[in-house]
């Protein structure tokens, strides 16, 4: 049996290799003359963009808004920090560790394999209620889904040490390790989206009624999306560990889930290019508006110190873009549909 892509997936693996160059020439631009503490910034960028990615997979072909992404980025960083962790380190970070989870050090790929099982299977589990629910349902399940996690975090310090620092962690991952899996992520998001799976999800969003009429399987198409994204952010948080060398509960709650999101609604919901897009455009742009805040000297002129800018100026670009561009920057379009001509009249 032979494996065929249609012809929406060959158009998706050109998109992707036209995102992908863009990655490379990012990460080529900072290697001639970014500075050290910049690469810190370009790696949390692309942890940005495997998460948006990831909610774009579910909740820009479904229209359902999930509040949970979060939840399952901690759940596979601490699983993996918890996995990889050496002994005599955890047995100062965590010495009250319940079932032995002090005493044993796994390899980082065991520890990342570990990290996936876990999520995927909260993942199966949580999606055969999420795929179920329409709507608010969405939406208010996914937030208890991100609140229970986050207080599970917070309250279970044997295992979770709340919002002090879990340290300890080998940092095993740089620049070049995410920026192959940004590449990954953007390729199969694609393939994704223009799969049957893909293009199903579309439908339903579009107009339910009509997809049963036509024999979908609403909850199986559902389901099968919501646990695709949710390994989108298992990598994300497996990632976001194996780099800093410390994680605490901190990062994941409401502050990185509404930021995330913005993130993918600016660029567009139905694009894969509009939510890398989107997430260059906010994470960057916020870095240079809290180098503003600090009142540097730009052209032999001092200007004063602002702070608070980036909250005002990101608000002021989300409604402005929303106001003249209500489906995000990229629409429903991909790169590859930039470059496409038009034809003559």
């Amino acid at each position: 049996m032979k494996f065929r892509l249609n012809a929406g997936q060959r158009q998706g693996l050109l998109g992707s290799a036209m995102l992908s160059l863009l990655i490379l020439l990012i990460v080529g631009a900072y290697s001639l003359w970014g500075e050290t503490y910049q690469a810190r910034i370009l790696y949390a960028t692309f942890v940005n963009i495997l998460v948006v990615v990831g909610l774009q997979v579910f909740t820009g072909n479904s229209n359902l808004t999930g509040f949970s992404h979060a939840a399952f980025m901690g759940i596979a960083a601490y699983a993996a920090a918890i996995s990889v962790t050496p002994v005599a380190m955890k047995a100062i970070a965590l010495p009250d560790a319940p079932w032995g989870l002090n005493a044993f050090e796994l390899s980082p790929i065991v520890s990342a394999l570990i990290a996936f099982g876990i999520t995927g299977v909260l993942g199966l589990l949580t999606g055969l209620i999420m795929a179920r629910l329409t709507g608010v349902g969405v939406t208010i399940v996914s937030i208890a889904i991100l609140v229970i996690v986050h207080s599970i975090f917070l309250h279970r310090t044997d295992i979770f040490k709340g919002n002090q620092a879990f340290f300890g962690i080998p940092k095993i991952f740089d620049l070049s390790w995410i920026t192959a899996l940004v590449i990954l992520a953007i390729f199969l998001a694609r393939l994704f989206r223009e799969s049957s799976f893909g293009l199903q999800l579309r439908a339903c969003a579009d107009d339910e009624v009509g997809a049963r009429a036509m024999g979908i399987d609403i909850y199986r198409t559902r389901l099968i999306g919501w646990i695709i994204s949710t390994l989108f952010f298992a990598t994300a948080g497996i990632a976001y560990a194996f780099f800093l060398g410390t994680i605490s509960a901190r990062p994941f709650y409401f502050n990185y889930v509404f930021l995330t999101i913005a993130m993918l609604i600016l660029g567009g919901l139905r694009s894969v290019t509009g939510a890398v897009f989107g997430t260059l455009l906010i994470t960057i742009g916020l870095e240079v508006v809290r180098w503003l805040e600090t009142g540097p000297t730009l052209v032999g002129v001092k200007l004063p110190e602002m702070l608070g800018l980036s909250g005002l100026l990101l608000g002021v670009v989300i409604v402005g873009v929303m106001a003249f561009l209500p489906k995000g920057i990229m629409g429903n379009r991909e790169i590859e549909e930039l470059f496409r001509r038009k034809p003559k009249a």
